[in-house]
């Protein structure tokens, strides 16, 4: 039989897409209002692995990944992607978002994604959130999935995400010794 144990908190972070600078400012300092520290912002960069957004939100996409300080356990990504489309809304014209916001976490395994659209690969969560299983952690790398986001599976945010990946065990490790 096995033992039924708490898994590790784990590290927040949203990925954000948006069109206006303005929108993204007021939106991190809401974002931080409710979630706590920013502790880390990703180097802007263009967001141009996909046309997906662009009938909604224009063109010229910029994208940011942010990470907060506080670890959270994993069932509260499910408030947290409820709080973030509540905040997308906030910065929405005539049914059209400037910024979309993705929260997910970084566990010690893997990326995850929360999303509000299922498919074979997203376990139900709960309160219409799914868990989006992006990438894995293996030979000390992180690999794509054959549903991995194109912007997702880069070498460079691949790496970006090892690099958290050693703040977050760094982070555990500290609040393990306090």
């Amino acid at each position: 039989m096995s033992q039924l144990n708490e898994p590790p908190y784990v590290k927040l972070f949203m990925g954000l897409i948006y069109n206006q600078a303005e929108s993204e400012n007021t939106a991190l300092k809401k974002l931080s209002a409710e979630l706590g520290e920013i502790d880390y912002q990703s180097p802007e960069t263009h967001f141009d692995h996909s046309t997906y957004y662009k009938d909604e939100m224009g063109e010229g996409l910029l994208r940011k990944l942010i990470t907060f300080k506080k670890l959270i356990p994993r069932e509260q990504i499910v408030g947290v992607k409820a709080f973030t489309n509540k905040l997308e809304e906030v910065f929405s014209y005539e049914d059209r978002r400037s910024i979309n916001i993705d929260p997910g976490y970084i566990a010690y395994e893997h990326v995850i994604l929360s999303t509000g659209k299922g498919y074979s690969h997203r376990p139900y969560l709960g309160s219409g959130v799914y868990a989006d299983l992006t990438l894995i952690y293996m030979n000390d790398e992180y690999k794509t999935l054959n549903w991995t986001y194109p912007d997702y599976g880069t070498k460079e945010m691949r790496a970006l995400f090892k690099h958290l990946r050693q703040q977050y065990a760094g982070q555990l490790a500290e609040e393990s010794n306090i």
